[in-house]
């Protein structure tokens, strides 16, 4: 030990000698009583345990520096220095770009969110091919972020990959594969939370949860992706395109398969879902409710697991789709739930279990549209009013039009049915009598579902031929006074 360090040690040790004495009788007398024997072994030990503490105190002032924390600023060559003070925009700046700063330096060299944190607002960033697996990318600021082909980011089944959080965004030629499955959280390979203005377009979607999913954002474009889901259950599922609370939002030539959804809408307001193709999805091809103002057009729904479903909504337009093989004992071409002032118009219905299916729809307009080879063409209950179908060819149809009740508040006007027996005198192009398209075995298989294994029986011919003759049964108000004898030429639609 050296001289310095024994003399301290003796300076500390004389002085808490010093202070060691014999209390007075009058100390006595107040002092609170002890426990545990004299009071000099313990003034002896604490004065022991002061010493060995002082003398740790020295040594340790006198021994060589401790090593730089991983912590330290000046272990990663940033030293610490006094904030400047703020003259104007540039200071403004530099505080605004802090974060950024500060993200870059944190993100890997070469990474996409390395390569984010680095861009000024408005940048283009190109993204090299690659497989990037990474924590989730936060795009925080107006950039437009574009993948070179072969640029992948994988979530590797454990999270979301890219989350849009400004305006003005762009992500384009990207792969996204591996979202994964969460039943606590929605995770997405991209979603825009709160943003405006964002365009997400020509992407691939692999193996992704919800592939698409926008919440709170306007004025937002979905353009040219390619979804393909791996879903086996609704419960372990999501939606390939999903939109919650947004406002025009354009959803134009996706091809989407294989998720549970395939386009998903929910208090979403005046946007357009334009020729689009959705297959194969476990429940909807597209779905949507409380959704106003919207319109899709030149769409194909085919082999989803329940078509169609529009549901609570007004001011809906269905132009120029094509629904396509939607089978299943709960499925349907395009479902109508409780919607008002809306047009279905010029659409293909083929080869669906029904192909549409009207519930407390109102004021509704059907209007040039093909049925052709359903089991159902239209089965509409008495609780729809007021809705009107007109100039729409039925072909081929099991049955092509049926109720729940015999009495009808919708109306058919011109429509062409291959099912009519009339006659046309005048040569007008209007048969000369009403046609009845409500088939009395329809009602009793409305009643009776099992009664389908007698449809092609001799009986239920000759119960047809029988109404016709004398129609007491049928519904007396579903009746079309007007119809065309030969099918209305179409537009092909593809």
């Amino acid at each position: 030990m050296s001289r310095r360090v024994r003399r301290a040690v003796g300076r500390r040790a004389s002085a808490r000698r010093a202070d060691i004495r014999a209390p007075t009788r009058g100390e006595r007398r107040f002092a609170p009583a002890r426990v545990g024997g004299p009071d000099r072994p313990r003034m002896r030990r604490r004065t022991q345990g002061w010493t060995a503490a002082a003398l740790v105190l020295v040594l340790l002032g006198c021994g060589p520096e401790r090593p730089p924390s991983p912590h330290d600023h000046a272990a990663h060559g940033h030293t610490p220095r006094a904030a400047a003070p703020a003259h104007g925009s540039a200071a403004a700046s530099a505080h605004d770009d802090a974060p950024r700063r500060a993200a870059a330096s944190a993100a890997e060299p070469g990474s996409v969110a390395w390569l984010v944190a680095r861009a000024e607002r408005g940048a283009r960033v190109v993204v090299p091919p690659g497989v990037y697996r990474e924590p989730t990318i936060v795009l925080d600021r107006p950039i437009e972020l574009v993948g070179l082909p072969g640029a992948v980011l994988d979530g590797e089944g454990e999270r979301e990959i890219l989350v849009i959080a400004a305006d003005s965004v762009t992500v384009r030629g990207f792969e996204f594969r591996d979202v994964g499955v969460s039943y606590i959280e929605d995770r997405a390979a991209v979603r825009a939370d709160g943003a405006r203005v964002c365009t997400i377009e020509d992407n691939r979607f692999d193996n992704a949860f919800f592939a698409i999913y926008l919440a709170g954002s306007s004025d937002c474009r979905i353009a040219g992706n390619v979804i393909r889901g791996r879903a086996r259950s609704e419960a372990s599922s999501g939606n390939a395109i999903h939109l919650w609370n947004s406002r025009r939002v354009r959803i134009v030539g996706n091809r989407i398969e294989g998720h549970r959804d395939g386009i998903y809408l929910e208090f979403v307001e005046d946007s357009e879902i334009l020729e689009n193709t959705s297959t194969g999805n476990l429940r909807y091809g597209l779905h949507f409710m409380f959704s106003d103002r919207c319109r899709y057009e030149g769409n194909v729904f085919r082999r989803n697991g329940a078509g169609v479903a529009v549901m609570y909504t007004r001011h809906v337009e269905m132009t120029g789709n094509r629904f396509e093989d939607n089978q299943g004992s709960a499925s349907f071409g395009l479902l109508l739930k409780d919607i008002s002032d809306s047009r279905v118009e010029r659409n293909v219905f083929r080869s669906n279990t029904v192909g549409l299916y009207a519930e407390g729809s109102n004021r509704t307009v059907v209007e040039g549209n093909d049925f052709v080879a359903n089991g159902w063409a239209v089965r509409i209950l008495a609780n729809s009013l007021d809705n009107e179908f007109r100039r729409n060819n039925f072909t081929g149809n099991t049955f092509d039009v049926a109720t729940n009740s015999r009495t009808s508040y919708s109306t058919f006007e011109h429509n062409h049915w291959d099912a009519y027996r009339g006659y046309d005198l005048d040569r007008d192009g209007t048969g000369d009598v009403p046609h009845y398209p409500v088939r009395l075995f329809s009602l009793l298989v409305e009643r009776n579902e099992p009664a389908l294994a007698l449809l092609r029986s001799p009986f239920v011919s000759l119960l047809d031929a029988a109404e016709r003759v004398l129609p007491v049964l049928t519904p007396e108000a579903l009746v079309d006074r007007a119809p065309a004898m030969r099918a209305f030429a179409r537009e092909e639609t593809s």
